[in-house]
């Protein structure tokens, strides 16, 4: 029997009342994760294989997973693509101001600094 390539799964995307604080911790707590959200920041709505991350294909699922489940991001299939999109709103609606000030504290550490 051949095999299907169909990737048709449920995709769990938590009502923004369900968010809990910790799961959106933990989830930002990855720098590749990290990088998903700040390129998200600029950018709302990306095709799954855009992100500027080098990990291998499986890995990328493995995060946009914990970033999707924590209420971070919202994907939808749309033909043989996958799109992303950050929930923002939702989150500034749960924890005001908690996106913002993590991406911000996050990029003071990594960015070059420029004088």
């Amino acid at each position: 029997m051949p095999r299907s390539h169909s990737r048709r799964t449920t995709l769990i995307h938590p009502d923004a009342d369900e968010f809990n604080v910790l799961d959106v911790l933990h989830a930002l707590a990855d720098p590749t994760r990290m990088t998903i959200v700040r390129t998200l920041r600029a950018d709302p709505e990306r095709a799954c294989g855009t992100f500027p991350v080098d990990v291998a294909p499986s890995t990328l699922t493995h995060h946009f997973r914990v970033l999707r489940e924590a209420g971070i991001i919202r994907q939808r299939e749309d033909g043989n693509r996958r799109w992303t999109a950050l929930r923002f709103e939702d989150l500034e609606d749960r924890f005001p101001g908690l996106l913002d000030t993590i991406v911000s504290a996050y990029g003071q550490q990594t960015d070059p600094v420029t004088t």
